[in-house]
């Protein structure tokens, strides 16, 4: 069998992994941020400053928010499900440590203080959790599309082959999902009157850098005989070219209904689509092509999943742009986004038993055909991931108010309350925009689909000069940690220098 047969089969014929471990899975980057965050927060503590060095800056963001990352889906994927447990008591102990250490007079209840920080009022111009959500789900797939070729990446983990729940699976919808938080619909203010088609004009200008990309790997990948998965999208179709149609479809739908019921439009779209798959012979012709035996003859043919799961991904999108415009309300207190957060666990709840009950009477989980149980379980775990970022910015905001003059990329701002302070309550840090201070997320942020393209193309050099089915175990996380420093650093570099990929 060829090189490339062998990376095909490699990657091929995968059932996927339980519900439960991608959940716990998706807590490691909450807690990895939190931690990072305590970390200089201690800091601070102890010098008086925050820490100004780019090149420490860079190391501690890369060896907490990324290294552990790159373990846990490899050699520590085993005991995934120790691994929250041993990053919370960590955190739990730095927080400890800072809570006995802080210096403030008179001393203060911990109940107190508690009632202090709830009564807080946070910077409204800026949800940090949006934009953690977006590059974390970036810095996975760049992981995940390297590792996958890697033996020492758990096959469960991978993309299914028609029925099943894998992180790759996850990764895709949850891609599709980010970008709608934070699309032309959900950022224009509502009091802005705007032509009704000028978002849809607007997305049209945006959306070539994809068609572009993806004519781009179309080429690429047939002119080098790279090994490809057909059954994920097609012969000719991928996932830049989904992502495009997505957004125009999306726009041309939010021009003609209300995009405050966009989550009416995601339901109806993934229940009729479903309806259509289990009442024609769709379903059949995804699974097996129009004579029943895998033909790919016919463009359609060819690219049977990448054209029709366009309707479970644009289900998808409509349900994140109603989850973007209900984000972006005015909260600007603490005690707001705690219920707000109440909210969305009760809609977690909801979508979940939804997910048992479309997985048990309607069919299972299909990344493949983007179904309607798909397309729950995807809009599930992304607000369960919200839910975690939120509640960690939210822990990071409180153990701010302990350390004066502390600060944490990437973390909520705060100010104080429009009555006076009383004496014994935490004073407040002034709301100061952080700007160019150097983050590694803010730097990913800057130029998203710039380090998305990095990673697809260092992904392929490294397929094509390496062995990657029969790489020892060392060696897999020595070109793992390479490839992803070297993606991060180029976006760091990117940063400082104020660029910013975007010309259209």
């Amino acid at each position: 069998m060829s090189q490339k047969h062998l990376k095909e089969a490699f990657i091929s014929d995968l059932n996927g992994t339980s519900l439960l471990e991608i959940s716990i899975g998706l807590s490691l980057a909450p807690l990895c941020l939190l931690s990072r965050g305590l970390l200089l927060i201690l800091y601070c503590l102890h010098y008086g400053k925050p820490l100004s060095s780019r090149t420490y800056s860079l190391l501690l963001d890369f060896l907490v928010l990324v290294s552990p990352l790159l373990f846990s889906c490899t050699v520590l994927s085993a005991v995934i499900f120790f691994i929250p447990v041993i990053i919370a008591a960590f955190c739990a102990g730095i927080f400890s440590k800072i809570y006995s250490q802080r210096k403030q007079e008179p001393r203060v209840a911990f109940r107190q203080i508690v009632k202090d920080f709830q009564k807080m009022s946070l910077d409204p111009e800026y949800i940090p959790a949006i934009t953690v959500f977006r590059v974390y789900i970036n810095v996975l797939t760049s992981i995940s599309i390297l590792a996958v070729d890697f033996p020492q990446y758990p096959r469960r983990y991978a993309k299914t082959e028609t029925y099943g729940t894998g992180i790759m699976d996850f990764g895709v919808g949850a891609f599709v999902f980010g970008n709608a938080l934070v699309c032309p619909e959900v950022r224009q203010k509502s009091y802005v009157t705007q032509p009704k088609f000028s978002n849809v004009a607007r997305q049209f200008s945006s959306v070539w850098p994809l068609i572009f990309l993806g004519f781009g790997r179309l080429l690429s990948v047939k002119s080098i005989d790279y090994h490809e998965h057909t059954s994920e999208y097609g012969v000719h179709w991928n996932f830049f070219f989904t992502l495009a149609f997505v957004r125009l479809a999306a726009s041309l739908l939010l021009s003609v209904f209300p995009k405050n019921h966009s989550w009416i439009v995601a339901v109806n779209l993934a229940v009729l689509y479903q309806l259509v798959l289990n009442t024609t012979s769709l379903k059949m012709f995804i699974l097996h092509g129009s004579n029943g035996r895998d033909t790919r003859v016919g463009f359609l043919n060819a690219n049977r999943e990448g054209l029709l799961s366009l309707f479970g991904y644009l289900a998808i999108y409509m349900a994140s742009v109603q989850v973007g415009l209900w984000l972006l309300k005015c909260r600007s207190s603490v005690r707001g986004w705690a219920e707000a957060v109440g909210l969305l666990l009760l809609t977690v709840l909801v979508l979940f038993l939804f997910l048992h009950v479309s997985q048990v009477y309607v069919e299972p989980v299909s990344r493949r055909m983007a179904n309607l149980s798909y397309c729950i379980w995807v809009v599930a775990h992304c607000l369960t991931f919200l839910i975690c970022l939120v509640v960690t910015d939210l822990a990071l905001v409180f153990t701010k108010l302990l350390v004066r003059g502390s600060s944490v990329p990437c973390c909520w701002d705060f100010v104080q309350p429009p009555r006076t302070r009383k004496k014994h309550e935490p004073e407040a840090v002034p709301v100061r925009r952080e700007g160019k201070h150097m983050c590694l997320i803010s730097a990913i942020n800057k130029n998203q689909l710039l380090f998305f393209l990095l990673a697809n193309v260092m992904t392929g050099a490294v397929n094509i000069l390496i062995d990657t089915i029969h790489s020892k175990t060392a060696f897999t996380l020595c070109i793992l940690h390479l490839y992803m420093f070297f993606n991060c650093l180029v976006m760091y570099i990117m940063h400082a220098k104020n660029i910013v990929f975007k010309f259209w």
